[in-house]
């Protein structure tokens, strides 16, 4: 099947600026923006994925908290995990 990358993109800007709080959606557009045109189409669905782990779950991933197994070695996860934010 053929996938819409415009249309998938669309998304996930979306769902990374409406989370509920506003640092999550600060964070998460931020994180998403640095990387949503420089990933491939797996990542792409890999990334959409990851957005929908809840907010309090990114939290303490992005604080380096220990990861559940079925999230190690993931390669969005990682990049979350070193994604420094600066809000200025």
């Amino acid at each position: 099947m053929k996938i819409d990358i415009e249309n998938l993109k669309k998304r996930i800007v979306y769902r990374s600026q409406y989370r509920g709080t506003k640092e999550m959606d600060k964070l998460l557009f931020a994180f998403v923006s640095k990387y949503l045109n420089n990933i491939d189409e797996s990542r792409l669905i890999d990334l959409e994925k990851f957005l929908n782990i809840d907010d309090e779950t990114l939290y303490k991933f992005y604080n380096g908290a220990n990861l559940d197994s079925k999230y190690e070695n993931d390669y969005i996860i990682d990049l979350f995990k070193n994604f420094k934010f600066n809000d200025n």
